[in-house]
This record gives structure tokens, C-alpha cells and sequence, in this order.
């Protein structure tokens, strides 16, 4: 029975297949580049059959005592005056919570039995008949019996398992980015999105009325991987001519703490497995925003060790089974984040008026429900296991 795994990332998709690998005996160190882990963050929501894997984990109650609560979502027109109130679930599922509070949640749930190493990543893997021989950035070695990439979009594993990224990310041309101001709009649980021409900005208030969360979307090229300074100064220059609040909103990112700042990108591979490494989430099937990430990555660190305890700890079959399982509602995930970037941030004011009108239909209670049953189809297009029983406590 395979024992050691070693799972590259902290975020979301890492912690939760720590959870399900110790609910099945498996040992599980997990590694995260970052100095600690990542506060704030946009909204990730929930629904369908991944309600049922939040409880099934124990922390659904948790999720909701931290969640959004977003009420009014309103969309503004060219002159930056109110236009539409769209409906809570067209953004916020069952239930939505920022990035950071559930990558708290699953971290909290998870140390007591899991090795934690923060400020480190792989760097190199080398594979033998007792298992993978791993180098990190540290320059440490130690040997595990699988690894798991569950390191995002720029996964490193991916690059020491398949080899470089530029072979399997492709680029959406639009850019994205996010940070946390002080709430100056006065936003009560209540979000707020204005465009113009290949320009997005959505701003949402939540459970710290202190607080605002901005979320960008543009098109065109990013300043590459660099410095947050450099970042800072970029947006600084896109966003420099747009009008409404932007002016204080990019005021207020000289003193952001927490920006992220990435290209809207997808990730495809033939497969994800090759040995004993193995990838998860975003580091195997990035879909990008709309693309269901969230929930279909924790599902699949679910299916996973299930899969693992089921084939007793073979990795060939239960990998295989694991992809046959997630690829076809990762394949749907793709096709619906694929018209991401022009749908945030149309590319002229006709399309703008047109994704609008889009909005709109929103507001029609048949239509409403049209979308939300088209929502839960996809969220529910994989659902909970009922595997053996853990070999270990």
C-alpha cells in the first residue's frame, strides 16, 4: 500500500486532497511556495452535488459561517449609473466565500495531521522503482511514494513531471487581477461592475464592511511574471484613463497588500498522470473564471484518494480512473470559461450594451432559472463517492 504523498500547493485543491489522502490512511506532506498562506482573494462559489462534499468534510457549517451573504449585484451602464440587479445566484452560488477564508478553513482542518513546509517549492523530480526522488528550491531531497501538482496554473511540478508550460497553457488575451481596498463606496454586501471598452472592474463588499475587493479584467498583454511593483505601476497605466471610481481605486492599490496579478489562461493535457505524479485543479485543467475551479478541484482531490484507497494504493489504475472520472466535467469547465475575458470585458461599447442586455435576461424569473439549472448541470456532472473504508486512522 502506497504511504507517502507529497502534494506541491496550499491553496485549495492541495489541503483538500490532504484531507481525503489522511481520511485514507495515506501520510501527506504538502508544500507551498508562499511564506504563509494567501489572505483575500475574490469570491469561490458552491453548488449542487458540491454542497454535499462540503458537508461530507466537515466544514460546510464553517464555509457558511464565513460566507458572502451577497445580496445586490448591480451592473452599471456606459455613464457609470445603475442598469441592472442581477440575481444572487448568477454570481454566488449556494454559497460563495472569499478564496482566502476557505484556504484558512481547509488549512485549519487539516495541520494537525499533515506536514505543512511553507517557503519552499520542487524543483526537480526523478522517479525509480521505490518511488520519486524530490529536490526543492532549498535544496533538500526527499523521496515520496506519489506526488501530487496541485500547484495552479504555473504549476512546477507540471514542468519537472511534463516540461515546460508554454507546451500546454493557452493564453485567452485578456489579463486579470485583484486586491483589497478600504470600502469608500460604502458597499453593504453588494458588488458593483462597470466596463468600458476592453476594460473591467467589479467591486464587491462582504462580511468586513471595512473592505472592498476589486477585481480587474482587460485585454491585451501583461507585464509577464515580475515584480508587484511593477505590476502595481502596469495597472496604473491600463487602468490610468478609465473613469467612474477607477481614479481612487488605483489611488488606493499603491497600498494593497495582496495583489494577484495573472493572464486568463487555460491549461490542457492529454493526460494528467505520468508515473507516480499526478495533477489536480488548476494545474491540470485550468479553465479560468465561470469555469467551475474551485469546486470540481476539491472534488477531485475526493476522487483521487478514493480512487487510490479503491485500487489499494496502485497508482496506475487508480490515476486513470481518477482522469476518466474529472475529465468530462473539466472538458465543460473549459467551454464555459472559454468566453471569459470578452465577457468581463467586452471589446467596444455595442458588445458591451450587448453582454448588458445578456444581464438582463437574468432578471426574467424563467430565465433566471434556466441559468441556475445550467450551473447545477455542471456542478453536479461529478459527484461524491462512497469509497473503502480508511486503512488508517
Amino acid at each position: 500500500m502506497t504511504t507517502t504523498v507529497l502534494v506541491s500547493g496550499a491553496g485549495i485543491a492541495g489541503p483538500a486532497a490532504a484531507y481525503w489522502l489522511h481520511h485514507h490512511g495515506f501520510t501527506v506532506t504538502v508544500v507551498e511556495t508562499a511564506p504563509a498562506l494567501r489572505p483575500g482573494g475574490q469570491a469561490v462559489d458552491f453548488r449542487g452535488a458540491q454542497m454535499e462534499l462540503l458537508r461530507r468534510m466537515g466544514i460546510l457549517d464553517e464555509v457558511r459561517r464565513h460566507e458572502t451573504a451577497m445580496d445586490t449585484e448591480t451592473i452599471l451602464d456606459l455613464e457609470g449609473n445603475p442598469a441592472i440587479e442581477v440575481p444572487t445566484s448568477f454570481m454566488s452560488g449556494e454559497v460563495e466565500i472569499l478564496r482566502g477564508d476557505l484556504s484558512r478553513i481547509l488549512y485549519e482542518r487539516t495541520r494537525d495531521y499533515t506536514e505543512y513546509v511553507f517557503g519552499d517549492r520542487v524543483t526537480s523530480l526523478a522517479e525509480h522503482a521505490e518511488g520519486v526522488d524530490v529536490t526543492f528550491a532549498s535544496g533538500r531531497t526527499r523521496m515520496f511514494d506519489l506526488v501530487v501538482g496541485a500547484d495552479g496554473v504555473h504549476s512546477g511540478v507540471r514542468a519537472a513531471a511534463f516540461g515546460p508550460e508554454a507546451g500546454f497553457r493557452r493564453d485567452s488575451g485578456f489579463q486579470i487581477a485583484g486586491y483589497t481596498v478600504p470600502n469608500h463606496l460604502g458597499l453593504d454586501h453588494a458588488g458593483l461592475t462597470y466596463n468600458e471598452p476592453g476594460l473591467g472592474v467589479r467591486v464587491t463588499s462582504a462580511r468586513d464592511p471595512e473592505q472592498m475587493q476589486v477585481g480587474l479584467v482587460f485585454a491585451g498583454d501583461g507585464p509577464g511574471r515580475c515584480g508587484v511593483e511593477q505590476q502595481k505601476r502596469f495597472l496604473a497605466e491600463k487602468y490610468a484613463d478609465m473613469g467612474w471610481e477607477m481614479p481612487k481605486l488605483l489611488d488606493a492599490l499603491e497600498g494593497a497588500t495582496d495583489l494577484y496579478f495573472d493572464s486568463i489562461s487555460q491549461i490542457h493535457l492529454d493526460r494528467w498522470s505520468k508515473g507516480r505524479v499526478v495533477l489536480l485543479g488548476d494545474a491540470a485543467w485550468c479553465a479560468g473564471p465561470g469555469g467551475n475551479g474551485t469546486g470540481l478541484g476539491m472534488m477531485g482531490a475526493h476522487i483521487l484518494a478514493g480512487e487510490l484507497a479503491a485500487a489499494g494504493g496502485d497508482h496506475r489504475i487508480a490515476f486513470a480512473r481518477y482522469e476518466e472520472k474529472i475529465r468530462p466535467a473539466a472538458k465543460l469547465g473549459q467551454r464555459n470559461g472559454g468566453g471569459s475575458g470578452t465577457f468581463l470585458a467586452p471589446l467596444t461599447e455595442k458588445k458591451i450594451r450587448q453582454r448588458n442586455r445578456i444581464y438582463k435576461m437574468m432578471t426574467n424569473r424563467l430565465l433566471a432559472g434556466l441559468f441556475d439549472k445550467f450551473t447545477s448541470k455542471a456542478a453536479n456532472m461529478v459527484r461524491c463517492q462512497d469509497y473503502p473504508s480508511p486503512v488508517a486512522a
